[in-house]
Formats: structure tokens, sequence, C-alpha cells
């Protein structure tokens, strides 16, 4: 077996592997016994085919097998030993033509694309960083959301959006008088905050115990049969049919009272006794915040890394192997219209080749390594953002561990947070090599940043 290199150009070149007669002979033939022993033939024992039988029955089958399995394990070799920094895969060249039915010499001629020169001094290169100033204001608010968030319900005088109304409804006639044998529904909750229509809802706000308000119940829940089903208390089947107006009387008003400034709140925002007074407490709620906009912060640097370094590598004059990158992405569509829009999405697909190798090389440079511990601290932070979700933002450290560790036991789950680690590591090492311009600026300032790309 014969293997070559032919390099076209810097970065388009092919490799040739010529295979002769004496290179697969006596694995054809071993496999067409194999294949002897384990298929049934009429009129022969397993193992006892004559061989110009097994020929004419398995020779092909056999050729094949044994020439792609050589094949591939020479091309996989002569990648590896020579160290060629290909892209994609290679690809069997569109002039190459095999007839594997003949015991004669064969010439494989694969295209490869190689990886283009990347030559960066992260030393050299300047990147912003945007540290987001926290507020007074924004401790103020989030502090109200708080306070709103863990408050209590209690009774009250006047009905807002967010109340809840209890009390008994009947169905009207079309003058307004109680309709006789109509629906009634002894007691209900109506919320006006749910309901689908605003002007509906509209009549349910400002309201005193004792108050009689007429609705329709069709239109406030915007012609749910669900809803109007469990306003009502009847038959999911039936609730099309009822389009008549009700009267709701108004026996209850439940408000939301905010949560008071005292231990009970700053225990269940974070965590028991993490702050003892209001001062500590609303220096942590500040910290929190200034937490949640350092990921802001993180993410315009990646924004700005990019750029930076798609710059410095001179990603504009980089030259890529362009036809067998069109040919290698079209084999990989899952269509033949996925396939043809290679062409036209070729533009975007080769600026996210040209920062993937990029990145890729700055990592390699930085010795970027992916272990156990990033993994978990990641599939913890994943874990921590769902119960976050559900208003539990303080779940014991066991909780998370075994959510975690469920987590990572999804091979495809394990494998986006293995890509996701790799490429926090990969930036916090560049936010280490390069120069960082810290500026402070305001949220204002900083979502200006964005409005300035756009």
């Amino acid at each position: 077996m014969n293997v070559t290199l032919n390099k076209v150009d810097n970065v388009n070149g092919n490799i040739t592997i010529s295979i002769e007669p004496a290179d697969y002979q006596a694995d054809v033939k071993k496999r067409m016994n194999e294949l002897g022993r384990t298929r049934a033939i009429k009129g022969f024992r397993p193992g006892h085919v004559p061989a110009a039988l097994l020929k004419k029955l398995f020779g092909s089958q056999a050729m094949t097998e044994v020439v792609d399995r050589m094949v591939s394990k020479a091309l996989y070799q002569y990648v590896v030993d020579n160290k060629l920094k290909i892209l994609g895969e290679p690809m069997l060249n569109r002039d190459t033509k095999v007839d594997l039915t003949q015991e004669t010499e064969h010439t494989f001629i694969f295209d490869i694309g190689f990886m283009p020169e990347i030559k960066l001094n992260l030393a050299d290169i300047t990147i912003p960083y945007y540290n987001i100033e926290v507020s007074d204001e924004m401790v103020d608010n989030q502090n109200a959301a708080f306070k709103k968030r863990y408050g209590k319900q209690v009774p009250g005088e006047v009905s807002a959006k967010d109340s809840l109304l209890r009390g008994s409804m009947i169905e009207l006639n079309e003058d307004g008088t109680d309709k006789t044998d109509g629906i009634t529904v002894e007691r209900t909750v109506i919320s006006p905050q749910y309901l689908k229509d605003d002007v509906q809802a509209e009549f349910f706000i400002g309201r005193h115990v004792g108050d009689d308000i007429t609705f329709n119940p069709q239109e406030a829940a915007g012609g749910s049969a669900a809803e109007i089903a469990g306003m009502l208390n009847i038959d999911k089947k039936d609730a099309p049919d009822v389009k008549s107006d009700f009267r709701f009387h108004v026996e209850e008003i439940m408000i939301n009272q905010d949560a008071e400034m005292n231990q009970e709140l700053f225990d269940a925002v974070l965590g028991k006794d993490v702050a003892k007074n209001e001062e500590e407490y609303l220096t942590k709620v500040r910290e929190m915040l200034a937490g949640q906009l350092k990921n802001d912060s993180n993410y315009r640097f990646t924004i700005d890394t990019k750029d930076a370094l798609m710059a410095a590598a001179g990603a504009d004059t980089m030259e890529l192997p362009d036809e067998f990158l069109k040919r290698f992405l079209a084999s990989r569509a899952e269509n033949e219209d996925e396939a043809k829009k290679v062409e036209e999405d070729y533009p975007r697909s080769s600026e996210q080749i040209k920062w993937q190798l990029i990145r890729d090389k700055v990592a390699e440079d930085l010795e970027v390594k992916v272990t156990n511990d990033d993994r978990m601290a990641l599939a913890r932070f994943y874990t921590a953002q769902q119960f976050a979700q559900y208003g539990m933002g303080n779940v014991p450290d066991d909780v998370l561990d075994r959510y975690a560790g469920d987590m990572l036991k999804d091979e495809r789950m394990a494998a986006d947070i293995d890509a996701r680690a790799h490429e926090d590591k990969t930036y916090n090492a560049i936010r280490q090599a390069v120069k960082l311009k810290e500026t402070t600026v305001s949220v204002e300032e900083f979502n200006n940043l964005f409005k300035k790309a756009e």
C-alpha cells in the first residue's frame, strides 16, 4: 500500500492511496470464508463451500468491506502520523473511479482542506471590559420585588388587579334580571390579573365587599372552555354554549401585602442568618445584583473579544478551502433543500468557522482543560437556575449535587455542559492573558453599547 500527500495550495490538498492485490487478497479470502461459515448455503455444510462458489456469492461484498476498511485505516493513520491539521473530514475526489469487482491495483484520491495558520500575541491585544454600576434605584426596585414575592394575602377593603375576589355568581337574562333555572355558583374566586379580556378585568378593580359586578365569563376567559368551566363549575363540553352575562356578588377581597423588612424576609431571600439587619440585607441584595450584572459584563466581553481576536488574526484576509468546505457542509445536510442553502449561507458559515478556529487556537495556546470539578460546578449552576424559576433560591447543597449529578448522566446534556465549560474557561483565560481596559458604566450606558452595534 502506498500513501502520498499532494499540497495543491496553502489550504487545499489531496491524499492518494494505492492498494495492490497483495495488500488485500488474503483478507478478502478470509472474509469470504467467514461469510461462508455464517451464511446458510443450500447443499453445503457451513465451512465446506467451494472457493469458486464463495467468490461468486461473496467476492464483491468481501472485496468492498476489506478494501474500504484498509483504505479508511490508512487514511486516518496517515493524517495522525503526519499531524495534518485539516478541516472537516477527507472526501473522496469526484474523479476517483474504482471497480472493486476486479482484482487489480486500486487508487483512491481524497480531497482535504488544511487549517489556515493562525498567529496571535494575546499580550499585545487590548479588550474593553465594562463593570456595570449598581445604583440605589436598582437596589430599591429589587427589594420591592422581593417584598412583593414573599408577601402574603390579607383581607382588604378595595380590590386591585392582583387581588382575589371571593363570592357567588348567578346567570342573568338579557334585561339584567336573574335567569330562572340559570347557572348559579355559590362559591368561586376571580383575580382580575388572570382574566383574558382587559375590559372585563377592569370591572373587578376598585371594588368593595358587598358590590355586585356584572360581567361576561365568555369574554373574560377569552373563549377558553377550560377556564369558563372552572369559573362556573360546569362541564367543559357545556362551556362554549354559555354566552350570558353573570352577576358576581363580592363577599371577600384578599389583597397582596408586601413582606415587612424583618428577619423573616432576610432569611427568605438570602438564607437563614446570612443578614442580621436591614443594612446587611441591602448590602447582600446589592452584591446579588452585582453578580447578575457581572454575567452581563462577561457576555459583552465575549462579543468584544471576538471582534478583537478576529481583527488581530486577520480574519478578513484569512484563507479557507472554500470549495472543499462547501462540499463538506453540503454532504452533512439533512436534506436536499438544506444542501442547496450551503452556497447561500456560506459567507456566514465561513465567519463562524474562522472564529471557531481562532478560539480553538487560543484555547490550545493557553492550555485550557475542562475538569470534572468544572463540569459539576456548571451543572450545579444550571440546577440552581431551574430551582430559582420556581422561587426556590436557597436549595441545600446536597440537593443541588444530586440533581447536578443526574444532569451529567444524560449524555447530550453532559456534552453541552462540557462545551459550555470549555468556552467559559477559554474566555476566563483570555481575560488573564490580554490587556483589559476596564470602565465603570451605568446600566443605560451599558445597554447603549448594544444599540450602537445595531
